[in-house]
């Protein structure tokens, strides 16, 4: 049995409200579960300094989490003069995902910045990160077309992630803290609307895993993912 009672493949709840943020180009707030972050776009005319003159624009990522978003205070990052190793890691795959679904090209040379901030944490901050994240690119992108600003629509397809593992020697989809806390296994999964991955980030914290067993993840993560993307769809 889940802590939450939920069964293996379901997941917990997504809302994602759209419109959150009066001056970004792009917002949304999207709540899994107990998982709440706040996910902007912004529109810079102007691209990072290795792509000027290429014709090719950049999508890159912020992630911030706020000092009550656990059940503890964390100390802010910028108090200590530099972010910790986590944030980076994590700003990165979402950056790394954001641009898995775009034609850099198509975006011209301009670059978005998509800021995820989490303000209350229950697991899966980075999955929401990436699904929100996106929400909120999608929503700056139609802006850009609206204005006649590209000739074509840069994204090329949905963005979503969702986390699985082995909790309790079972497969599940959609961790929570107490089952992240306690997982055996524990993986990330990114993938398009279509199914294609983007990106597995998967770990035996306490246990290993089989090749089978991983199967099962994919097959968890395919359905969450696909129940993520019709809750963008619903959003935009």
């Amino acid at each position: 049995m889940r802590p939450s009672g939920r069964n293996l493949s379901e997941m917990r709840p997504i809302s994602i409200e759209t419109g959150v943020m009066r001056h970004a180009e792009g917002s949304c707030l999207i709540k899994v579960g107990g998982t709440h972050v706040l996910c902007s776009a912004s529109i810079e005319e102007k691209a990072p300094p290795f792509l000027r003159g290429t014709g090719q624009g950049w999508v890159t990522a912020e992630y911030g989490m706020l000092p009550r978003a656990t059940n503890t205070r964390n100390r802010r990052e910028a108090a200590s003069g530099k972010q910790g190793g986590r944030t980076v890691e994590i700003q990165r795959l979402i950056g790394r995902a954001l641009r898995a679904g775009v034609d850099k090209r198509a975006l011209g040379e301009r670059q978005i910045v998509v800021d995820c901030d989490v303000i209350q944490a229950d697991g899966g901050t980075r999955c929401a990160s990436i699904t929100g994240g996106w929400v909120a690119l999608r929503l700056a992108v139609n802006k850009l077309i609206e204005a006649g600003l590209v000739t074509s629509d840069p994204l090329i397809d949905h963005v979503a992630a969702v986390s699985c593992g082995i909790y309790a020697g079972q497969p599940v989809v959609d961790l929570d803290y107490a089952e992240d806390s306690e997982a055996g296994t524990d993986g990330n999964f990114v993938m398009t609307g279509a199914g294609r991955l983007i990106e597995v980030q998967m770990s035996a914290e306490g246990a290993t895993f089989s090749r089978e067993q991983m199967g099962t993840l994919l097959d968890l993560a395919e359905a969450g993912v696909a129940e993520l993307v019709a809750a963008q769809k619903a959003a935009i």
